[in-house]
């Protein structure tokens, strides 16, 4: 492999591959962590406050020896980096020159201006070597002949080269397919599918809902025609409900694989005990509440909901300081039986996602979660929201799924569902929302799930038109 012809990487690829072995086995103590994090965080400050033209302006104020004795608290007392912040700052941002990179990624742009995003060896080593030791056993259980479909865009984006290093690492074949491409198409995707035939997939959940209608559409049975044994979906919002519902589809074990993004990088990755885990080698976590920018602290459950907030522990060429992710997230401590020793994290949807109904301010993942619990076997969905006369919000479940099906019981336990936790009546109907849907990972859940008939222009925002833009070529 790369890493065998550069010294450097290779002895980088060695000494992680060593600690998260020992961190994963439980070999680590509290003391351990803290003193791992507080000098990756001390050296990461020094570091960008020296190479970054923002941080160095940014971190002015802080001296060496304030950064020489900061403990992983004090952390609390430096300003926040935002995405605004990215977009204004652009390369001014990163801490070495994009051609000491080894490739270069961009965000989308599909809402504002893209923002750089190069990843050196040492930015890819640090974040694949978390995905390699928490996905080595949710895919040893399926054998060593698997061959790992990746369908996800490759220009200018980290999917196909993360996904098929970590596969690689891990001994597994990969065909990178991105159905949207005039090159490849749905039609020569299925084909490819069942020929090899794939037998693991990496997707977003709007993709794996997308092949199974195209495949239904061309008189194919997923769960029958072809050989899918896992599913690693990631890259948009995904509710238990909805998992459930594709891996049923596809007759396959169906996980959320991955939190992450194009600037902040691997956030948090699936383990074999199907919960999402943080990254805490690689990362510092904080939750905080998105008003006040104030810590939050554990409910009586003992989970932390707020607004994520990550620092990166490694040196590259963009790692960020106090970076507000604006994703609302729900942390829990890792208890006993947990397959790696981190807390657990659910996304639960961007901060300005949420939506207000009849007086409940709720997240996507929960409404989602709410509104599919009680169907399986639809290939879609859409959200209506509205109000009647008197005011009242309405709320319009759209699945696309045969209408013949007798599907009574189960619309009216959804509808009593969520009438009892939200004070809200639903209506369910049958029909396919289109490809808009499909754009979820590109602009956001709202945008390509919600249709907001509340107020005058409610859906006139620019994320809105994105997605209706993407839609468009599509079709």
């Amino acid at each position: 492999m790369f890493t065998q012809y550069d010294p450097e990487s290779a002895a980088l690829t060695d000494e992680l591959r060593g600690l998260f072995d020992e961190f994963g086995a439980g070999k680590w103590s509290a003391d351990d962590l803290e003193k791992h994090q507080t000098d990756k965080l001390r050296e990461v400050l020094a570091y960008v406050r020296a190479n970054s033209p923002f941080y160095r302006e940014k971190l002015s104020g802080i001296s060496d020896e304030v950064i020489s004795g900061l403990r992983i608290e004090d952390i609390r007392n430096l300003p926040f980096t935002t995405k605004a912040d990215l977009q204004e700052a652009q390369f001014d941002l990163l801490s070495l020159p994009v051609s000491a990179a080894w490739t270069f990624y961009e965000t989308t742009g599909t809402t504002g201006r893209p923002t750089p995003c190069p990843r050196t060896n040492g930015d890819t080593i640090h974040n694949n070597s978390v995905l390699t030791a928490y996905y080595r056993d949710i895919l040893a259980p399926h054998g060593a002949g698997q061959v790992i479909g990746i369908s996800g865009p490759t220009e200018l984006h980290a999917t196909g080269d993360t996904f098929g290093d970590v596969c690689r690492n891990l001994g597994h074949a990969v065909a990178k397919m991105w159905p949207h491409s005039p090159v490849i198409g749905f039609d020569r995707a299925l084909e490819v599918m069942r020929l090899l035939p794939v037998t693991g997939l990496f997707c977003t959940p709007g993709m794996a809902l997308r092949l199974a209608q195209k495949a239904v559409e061309a008189g194919l049975d997923p769960r029958r025609d072809f050989s899918l044994n896992v599913l690693m979906l990631t890259g948009e919002l995904l509710s238990p409900s909805l998992r459930d519902n594709i891996g049923e589809l596809w007759g396959a074990e169906a996980h959320n694989c991955l939190y992450a993004s194009q600037e902040a990088s691997v956030l948090a990755a699936a383990t074999a005990d199907g919960t999402l885990r943080i990254a805490p080698l690689i990362n510092l976590y904080e939750v905080i509440d998105p008003v006040t920018g104030e810590a939050v602290v554990p409910g009586p459950d003992g989970v932390r909901y707020g607004e994520l907030v990550i620092t990166n522990l490694y040196t590259g060429a963009k790692p960020l300081v106090r970076y507000r992710t604006g994703d609302m997230v729900r942390m829990t401590e890792a208890g006993l039986g947990a397959a790696v020793p981190a807390h657990s994290v659910e996304p639960v949807g961007r901060v300005r996602d949420r939506l207000r109904l009849n007086g409940h301010l709720v997240n996507g993942y929960d409404l989602e979660n709410l509104l599919l619990r009680h169907f399986r076997g639809y290939l879609d969905y859409r959200i209506t929201v509205s109000h009647d006369d008197a005011g009242a919000d309405l709320l319009s479940l759209t699945l696309n799924t045969d209408p013949d099906r007798d599907l009574g019981d189960d619309i009216a336990r959804a509808v009593a569902s969520c009438r009892e936790e939200l004070d809200t009546a639903l209506s369910v109907d049958f029909g396919d929302p289109g490809p808009i849907t499909s754009t979820g990972a590109m602009v956001s859940w709202k945008a390509a799930r919600v249709v907001d008939l509340r107020a005058p222009g409610a859906d006139a925002s620019a994320e809105s038109h994105s997605a209706e833009r993407i839609a468009g070529t599509r079709a």
